[in-house]
Order: structure tokens, then C-alpha cells, then sequence
């Protein structure tokens, strides 16, 4: 099963399975699938929005799953590509926002509409997703420093939330959707935080620890 730890490595295989999700939908409307024809903005609208939502769960996954299988390689595998997906969320949301613009019919019923606490949410988790995709080059964590970056990509986990919310809220009830998409997220993020605070509550083995110096 070695292939399983090499195909993740591959930059190609991610950016074919991230692509993916955003061709899928030329299927249906190609095969004029009635009820996908009987609205295609609200299809594409809902759609990419979906698939922002997975592939920001996603990255999400990705340190924590670093944290409870150090030696796995498919988690060190999928942590090359934390950037790549996180940025990738961005642009499907940034999809999602476009079809959203298009399916209210231009700005006026847009802003008028985006006094609904859902919208709102979207639009936050929009501009999150802005700010972290402006700031994933090395250039701007060289400029932030390595502490107040990771202090700003935090906000990612501000995003989940929003998303959670406003995917639920969108169709007026709880979709089973979005529990599988963020609950074993919330499972291994709790699982990380218990793993992490045994690590250091752990006592130090007697043979680890440094000698105390001899007083000459």
C-alpha cells in the first residue's frame, strides 16, 4: 500500500482532485438534467459553495492529523499542501460569491438581501478567506513574522464556524451536510488539543533528562 503514502506527495494528483469538484457541474447541464436546467446559477451557486466549505474542513484536517499520526506519511504528504487547498477555498468561495452576485439580479437586491444574518456570514467568512489567501506567500510570512501569521491563519478556524452556520441557516435547517463535513473536524481538532496537553503533562523519562552538572 506504499502507493497510498506516494500519491498525495504528487503536486499534480492534488490540483486534478481539488479541479475536479469545479468541472463536475458542466455534467448535468450538458445532459440538460431538468432540474438542474430549471435554475443553473442556483445550482452553480450552491454548488461551489459546498465546495468551499469541504476543502476548507479539509485543510483544516491537516494539522491535527499531522499531530495524532506523526509517522503516517500520508498526513506529513498532505501537509505540502496546506497552501495550495487553503488557497483553493478561497476561490471557490469567491465563485460562490460571484454566482450569488448574479443570481440577485445585480447589487441593489445584493445589499438588500445581505441584511440577512446568513449573508452576513458568508461575507465574513468571504473576507477571511481573502486575507489568508493575500497572506499565504512566504514574502508575507517574512513580513508578519512566523507568530502573528499563525496568529492570523487562526482565523481559518473563525471561517469553519461561519460556514458551519451559514450553510445550515442558507436552507432554513439543519442539512446532514454539514455535520459531515464539520463534525470530524471538531472530532479531531479535540482530539489534538487532548494529545497535545498529555504530551506535556507527561513527566520526562529519567534517562531523557539532562545531567545535573557536577559543582567542581
Amino acid at each position: 500500500m506504499r502507493w497510498l503514502e506516494q500519491l498525495p506527495r504528487s503536486k499534480i494528483f492534488v490540483v486534478v482532485a481539488i479541479a475536479l469538484p469545479g468541472l463536475w457541474p458542466a455534467w448535468p447541464i450538458l445532459r440538460q438534467n431538468p432540474t438542474v436546467m430549471a435554475d443553473p446559477g442556483k445550482y452553480l451557486l450552491h454548488h461551489f459553495g459546498f465546495v468551499a466549505c469541504i476543502l476548507l474542513a479539509t485543510v483544516l484536517t491537516f494539522t491535527p492529523l499531522r499531530v495524532l499520526f506523526p509517522t503516517w506519511g500520508v498526513a506529513q504528504a498532505l501537509n505540502r499542501h496546506r497552501r495550495l487547498v487553503g488557497v483553493s477555498a478561497f476561490v471557490y468561495a469567491a465563485l460562490h460569491l460571484m454566482f450569488q452576485f448574479l443570481h440577485e439580479d445585480g447589487w441593489p437586491t445584493f445589499w438588500k438581501d445581505m441584511r440577512k444574518p446568513f449573508l452576513l456570514a458568508g461575507m465574513g467568512i468571504f473576507l477571511i478567506l481573502l486575507i489568508l489567501a493575500a497572506t499565504s506567500p512566504n514574502a508575507a510570512v517574512r513580513w508578519l513574522g512566523g507568530k502573528r501569521w499563525k496568529r492570523l491563519h487562526r482565523l481559518a478556524y473563525v471561517a469553519a464556524l461561519l460556514a458551519a452556520y451559514h450553510q445550515a441557516a442558507a436552507r432554513k435547517l439543519f442539512p446532514i451536510q454539514v455535520l459531515w463535513i464539520f463534525v470530524p473536524l471538531g472530532i479531531l481538532e479535540v482530539a489534538r488539543v487532548v494529545r497535545q496537553r498529555i504530551q506535556k503533562t507527561r513527566p520526562i523519562p529519567a534517562h531523557a533528562q539532562a545531567p545535573t552538572p557536577v559543582q567542581g
